[in-house]
């Protein structure tokens, strides 16, 4: 019998935990071949991005060799970019892999075609800019582990020149302005310090979108400014370091329950975030944000998190799309345009029965990769597949250690209930170690969530270099 090609295309949460699942099954066996391919050598899950921005975790701690993964649960890895599909010869084609600076001349891989006889598309979303003039430009995206390790380094050179400022001698004219109120005062009289720039803090932040990920970041922003006083910058984490949320919607959150968005609003009012909400941004500058309703912010570092939309590549390959370059798929998850191609997570769009369309969440991409497992063993068996129902068990949104607000649904209590506080961490928590068990097994889960308790007691609170 000749040996049944598995590749699946993308690394993230559902497609790791797929290809660790199919290679646990299926192993390196003379029947079927699983392989993974992504253009990065690492895997991180993406909901920790917003923490790797805030200088709050070491990617070192938290990223997985996908050569180790593979190695571990007996499927191959492909380094590389999809960048082509001939669906008559099921090959896809590869990008070539770039060699570093000291890596030495040349490509490190050549572009190649990898055969397949079921093709799993699991690539995940981009940031989708909208059109808006200057946003791709003079903004930063938290896809990537190296956009949100960029955005950390520019704000802590933001924080250094704002302390430099601070320290720095009044410029003459407001020495001279100082020396002039001395005149009109009596002898004696203490002065209050001249303001070095009125009207706006030492360092403004502005986050375009009001998702989950940009309301956790606001968030671990604000936690970071306080730590970042406690190793010896004098600035004002409340006063000197100015956050500010742009969203075009009513509210914030406006995919989740109107309670949760008010609970979450309510809390970041007390840690001082500004929120404007019904207002979209025009123009972004490199050191300023213009909105619609003809606000004009200043902003020293701009993050983009207003939406998503699938990678370009996908338009390309000759399957259905929808208008965010999603491929459109059946219940069973394959493309309607090829039964030997399947996909799902953020790049696939999943009629939801009753409710529109599987949204674009980590626990989707989750019940998905598990229902993988069951359909492409059906496929190889010759039997018919199963069709894909997704269950909603609700959302929970992070504010850090400040707090966490979401609910729970569906079969967790049957129900619907808002959470909020202590109990909402933990489960925010636990959906992490949940992602960690199905990559590793549960015992070097809570081995790794021993050893990163230990290791936090021993480095800074944030990431200072």
């Amino acid at each position: 019998m000749s040996v049944h090609r598995i590749v699946v295309v993308g690394g993230g949460a559902g497609g790791l935990e797929l290809v660790t699942r199919l290679g646990d099954k299926y192993g390196r066996g003379k029947d079927v071949q699983v392989t993974l391919v992504d253009r990065s050598l690492s895997h991180i899950w993406k909901p920790l991005l917003h923490e790797v921005a805030a200088g709050v975790m070491d990617t070192a701690t938290h990223q997985l060799s996908y050569v180790a993964q593979a190695n571990w649960h007996r499927f191959e890895f492909a380094a590389g970019e999809m960048i082509g599909l001939d669906r008559a010869n099921r090959t896809i084609r590869l990008a070539a892999v770039p060699a570093a600076a000291d890596e030495g001349e040349g490509d490190l891989l050549p572009e190649r075609t990898l055969a397949y006889d079921t093709l799993v598309l699991a690539i995940g979303s981009t940031t989708n800019f909208f059109g808006v003039a200057g946003a791709q430009e003079n903004t930063i995206a938290l896809d990537t582990v190296e956009q949100a390790e960029r955005f950390r380094r520019r704000l802590m050179a933001a924080c250094v020149r704002a302390q430099n400022e601070a320290d720095a001698p009044l410029p003459s004219a407001q020495a001279a302005s100082a020396e002039q109120d001395s005149r009109d005062v009596p002898p004696g009289t203490a002065l209050a310090p001249a303001p070095r720039v009125e009207g706006r803090p030492k360092v403004n932040l502005v986050i375009v979108g009001a998702g989950a990920t940009g309301v956790e970041l606001s968030a671990e922003l604000r936690n970071t400014a306080e730590v970042l006083r406690s190793y010896g910058l004098k600035l004002d984490p409340r006063k000197d370091v100015r956050i500010t949320i742009i969203e075009s919607s009513p509210r914030i959150l406006k995919a989740l329950p109107e309670r949760v968005s008010g609970a979450v609003a309510g809390l970041l009012g007390k840690l001082d975030v500004d929120i404007l909400c019904g207002d979209s941004v025009a123009e972004v500058r490199k050191n300023e944000v213009t909105t619609t309703g003809g606000r004009v912010l200043p902003a020293d570092i701009t993050v983009w998190s207003a939406g998503i939309t699938a990678p370009p590549v996908l338009g390309t390959l000759g399957l259905a799309v929808n208008r965010l370059n999603q491929i459109e798929v059946l219940p069973t998850l394959q493309s309607k345009s090829d039964p030997d191609i399947f996909a799902f997570g953020d790049c696939a769009s999943c009629e939801w029965p009753e409710h529109g369309f599987v949204p674009p969440r980590a626990q989707a991409a989750h019940q998905q990769a598990s229902f993988l497992v069951k359909a492409i063993d059906a496929r190889l068996k010759g039997q018919s597949l199963p069709t894909f129902t997704y269950r909603d068990f609700g959302s929970l949104v992070s504010l850090g250690k400040f707090s966490a607000v979401g609910n729970l649904m569906g079969g967790l209590i049957g129900g619907s209930m808002f959470i909020e506080g202590l109990f909402a961490r933990v489960m925010y928590t636990s959906l992490y170690r949940m992602h960690v068990a199905a990559l590793h097994g549960v015992w070097r889960m809570m081995l790794d969530t021993v050893a990163n308790r230990l290791r936090r007691s021993t480095v800074p609170r944030v990431k200072l270099h």
